[in-house]
């Protein structure tokens, strides 16, 4: 059950809990957090994750916002696969699965977004601008990238969209990890969060 996996109101999910798959990116605990703040959801809040990957942000927004609704959006057939396994496994009803690469398939979605976490997808500035004209007035884009170019491009892009209440942030987080008897900190790969508001 769903309470036994994680029965607290609050996120953050440690990451060992995630069923993974070689190779396929995971947003980490205290980057998801970033994330989650960014995002401004009400409980009934429809959110679109571009390149969901692990499923890690559906599965914490789900928990959070049981009457919300979550379209994760996903490429590869073996990674919609494994969001629908991690959900099945925390107990999360409220997420669905769309395969296909953005920005080619966010037309064939029904649930018009509050809200849209733009992961992944290429080109990333095309993404951007393709996801503005689906997201309703007041609502929110909020995109990650770990490159410079990735910055350059989604800061353009919502500048070009003149999108409001602008935000950029970069995590800058180390943990405490055990190599042998040692204890040492280790930084977890930077990530910039930008995000801004549809007049």
């Amino acid at each position: 059950m769903a309470e036994a996996l994680w029965p607290y109101g609050t996120p953050g999910i440690p990451d060992d809990r995630f069923e993974r798959l070689p190779g396929i990116p995971m947003t980490e605990l205290e980057v998801r957090m970033l994330i989650l703040a960014q995002l401004r959801l009400k409980p009934e809040s429809v959110l679109w994750d571009i390149g969901a990957g692990t499923g890690t942000i559906p599965i914490e927004v789900g928990l959070l916002c049981p009457q919300g609704r979550i379209i994760a959006i996903e490429r590869d057939e073996d990674v919609a696969d494994l969001i629908r396994r991690n959900c099945k496994h925390f107990g999360v009803s409220n997420v669905s699965v769309v395969e296909g690469s953005a920005p080619d398939c966010l037309g064939q979605i029904e649930a018009a977004p509050d809200c849209i976490l733009i992961e992944g997808g290429q080109p990333l500035k095309n993404v951007v601008r393709s996801a503005w004209s689906y997201v309703q007035s007041g609502g929110r884009i909020v995109a990650t990238t770990g490159s410079l170019e990735g910055l350059y491009d989604i800061s353009e892009a919502l500048a070009e969209l003149d999108a409001g209440n602008l935000e950029v942030v970069q995590s800058a987080i180390n943990r405490l990890q055990r190599r042998g008897v040692r204890q040492s900190f280790s930084a977890v790969n930077p990530t910039f969060i930008l995000s801004g508001e549809k007049p």
